[in-house]
């Protein structure tokens, strides 16, 4: 019952690759087709209209 614990994976942004060990809080989140998906801030910041827009990351 004491098993050690996994390590998580890698956080990666789905846009650029960028990855962080933990998710840091300036990411953004979204769920396209049941994936959830990490855009690092500078991805996201470029991408906030179609964001907010709610278009899948394909189109943008």
């Amino acid at each position: 019952m004491n098993e050690a614990p996994t390590a998580e994976p890698p956080v990666v942004c789905a846009r650029c690759g960028r990855t962080a060990p933990e998710l840091p809080l300036t990411w953004t989140c979204s769920v396209e087709n049941g994936t959830r998906e990490y855009f690092c801030e500078e991805c996201a910041r470029a991408n906030i209209r179609a964001i907010e827009g709610r278009l899948d990351s394909s189109w943008w």
